[in-house]
C-alpha cells in the first residue's frame, strides 16, 4: 500500500472570503510525506503538476481534519475529484472515539510530548511578507506531526491528550486504516494518454 500524509496551508482566512468554505481559499504551499520514498516534498501552485503525478499512484492519504478542509482545498486546483483516493482523516477517528474535536497540538502534545512550531494564522502572515521558507519548515513540521501520531496510533492502538495539565489517553479502532478501499478513477486525470 503506498499512503502518504500530507497538510495544505493557505494565502487567505474564511474571514478574507467572506465563508466558511474551503474550496474557496488558495493554498500557498503543501508539503507531502510518501511513506515509500521516506522523504518531505513540499509543493506550490507551480509544482502541482508534479503533485497529481504522485496523488494518482497512492492508495491512501492521510491528514488532520483534511477531509473537511486540506482535501477540498487542493480540489479546487485538482482536474479531477480527489474524493476518490482513499483517505484517512486522523480527526474524525479521534472524533469518533471522544464524541468531540480536539486540535491536532493538544493531540501532539498529549501523545509525543512536544507542540506544534506555529499556528496556521502564521502561515498566512508568512505568505504575506514573502517569507515561504517559514511557510514550508511550519508545514513540514506539522507533516512530521501528523505523521507520528498515525505511526503511534497504528502501533498502540490509541492516543493521548493533554487537558487542564493533564495526560488522558484513549482507544482507537485501527484495525480498518490500514485496510481502506480505494475509490481511483479508471483512468489518469493528468497524465498524458
Amino acid at each position: 500500500m503506498r499512503k502518504i500524509v500530507f497538510d495544505v496551508e493557505t494565502q487567505n482566512t474564511f474571514r478574507d472570503i467572506g465563508k466558511n468554505d474551503p474550496s474557496l481559499l488558495d493554498i500557498s504551499l503543501l508539503v507531502v510525506y510518501d511513506y515509500t520514498t521516506e522523504k518531505y516534498t513540499s509543493y506550490m501552485e507551480k509544482d502541482f503538476s508534479a503533485l497529481w503525478k504522485v496523488l494518482e499512484e497512492i492508495d491512501l492519504v492521510i491528514g488532520y481534519n483534511s477531509d473537511h478542509f486540506d482535501i477540498p482545498v487542493l480540489n479546487k486546483y485538482y482536474p479531477g475529484d480527489l474524493s476518490t483516493i482513499g483517505s484517512l482523516d486522523l480527526l474524525k477517528e479521534v472524533q469518533a472515539s471522544l464524541g468531540r474535536r480536539l486540535r491536532l497540538d493538544v493531540i501532539a502534545e498529549g501523545t509525543l510530548g512536544i507542540n506544534k512550531s506555529g499556528h496556521g494564522l502564521d502561515a498566512i502572515k508568512w505568505w504575506k511578507s514573502g517569507e515561504i521558507e517559514k511557510i514550508r519548515k511550519y508545514c513540514e513540521d506539522d507533516v512530521r506531526i501528523t505523521k507520528e501520531i498515525y505511526d503511534y496510533a497504528l502501533q498502540n492502538k490509541s492516543l493521548k491528550y493533554k487537558e487542564l495539565g493533564k495526560v488522558h489517553e484513549f482507544p482507537l479502532d485501527v484495525s480498518r486504516w490500514e485496510q481502506r478501499s480505494v475509490k481511483k478513477p479508471a483512468m489518469n486525470l493528468t497524465l498524458g494518454i
